[in-house]
């Protein structure tokens, strides 16, 4: 046995490197909160939560302010009986970007405890990764300038964000195209278009001869007829993102034929939900990308585990650390570029 005898909560607040714009949302820091899960052998699992009021609600005090609870619950847990723990977390169902800070920290426990790399505890798919940048909305001219340098750094693919204007949009991804051609390209409007506006953003840039990759979170998130209509009417793949929290959602989304991808974030999920949702597309034929919040290098690595474990994500959107200022890297992986690595 193996049992939890403390945990941590650590407050770090971090700037991000220029205002981060999206669809109705200006941020220009975030504040995450780091768990430390600690056993009677003095073995230490490390996660992160990174709190997102916009999509779940959560704040960082109101995680902060369920720590005695997760104390109560959690000490004198055995990490090897890691199943149990993680239908006991099912009841903090308001703060999902705590469930899986701990939920992680206790794998990452268990792992080291038996000598294993949670990438390979998690199926040991594949070693690395490609991320995505993301341009967010400013100037048309500034985020051309930004896709052009993130060309430049070396990357495939570029994520977009649009959703407040919609001749701008167009004239944007249009752009962005003419000076960076021969990329990939996501554009999310982070619910930012009524479902005529965005059938009409994706058929004006198809008639352009623009290919878009995925077209992420078009409309509004209750309204799953209207993203269905848009996935029936869109030459480019829908993509759920704010719409799929649980996996209820997914399995809503996916009985009403709703999307074409679904965007796993750890942060609105939890980590076991995430699995589930994962099994859920994969046996509906539905495709998967990975995306984040505003999560550290500590917080980046629990998906970037997650996705060389399991090996299922056509694109990987993981890029929120290099967004944000960090000394340094401080998660089990190393990158190069556009490629992410889990250390040898």
């Amino acid at each position: 046995m193996s049992k939890i005898k403390n945990i941590k909560f650590i407050t770090k607040k971090y700037s991000y490197k220029k205002p981060f714009h999206i669809a109705n949302s200006f941020a220009t820091g975030a504040t995450n909160v780091e768990v430390e899960i600690e056993t009677e052998e003095g073995i230490k699992g490390f996660g992160e939560a990174s709190p997102s009021w916009r999509v779940c609600g959560e704040t960082s005090d109101s995680v902060v302010s369920l720590l005695n609870k997760a104390k109560s619950i959690l000490n004198g847990k055995d990490i090897e009986r890691y199943s149990l723990i993680f239908k006991e977390m099912s009841s903090f169902i308001f703060s999902p970007s705590l469930v899986t800070a701990i939920e992680f920290a206790v794998i990452d426990a268990l792992c080291k405890k038996n000598g294993i790399r949670v990438w390979k505890f998690l199926g040991g798919n594949k070693n690395e990764i490609e991320t995505d940048k993301t341009v967010s909305i400013s100037s048309v001219d500034d985020m051309v300038t930004d896709s052009i340098k993130i060309k430049r750094e070396g990357f495939n693919i570029i994520k977009i964000k649009t959703g407040e204007n919609l001749s701008k949009d167009i004239e944007v991804i249009e752009e962005i195209y003419r000076k960076t051609k021969g990329l990939r390209y996501i554009v999310d409007a982070n619910t930012g278009y009524t479902p005529k506006e965005a059938i009409c953003f994706a058929k004006k840039i198809y008639s352009k001869g623009i290919d878009i990759s995925v077209f992420e979170q078009p409309v509004n998130r209750y309204d799953i007829e209207s993203l269905k209509l848009v996935r029936f009417n869109s030459p480019f793949p829908v993509c759920a993102d704010e719409s799929v929290k649980t996996k209820y959602d997914a399995l809503n989304l996916i009985k009403k034929e709703a999307v074409d991808y679904i965007n796993i974030k750890l942060m609105k999920s939890g980590f076991s939900q995430a699995l589930s949702i994962i099994e859920l597309a994969l046996s509906s034929n539905i495709k998967l990308m990975i995306g984040c919040m505003s999560e550290s290098s500590v917080g980046i690595n629990q998906s970037v585990h997650l996705a060389c474990g399991r090996g299922v994500f056509d694109f990987c959107d993981l890029d929120s650390h290099l967004l944000i200022k960090e000394d340094k890297i401080r998660g089990d992986f190393v990158q190069n570029k556009n490629i992410i690595r889990v250390k040898p």
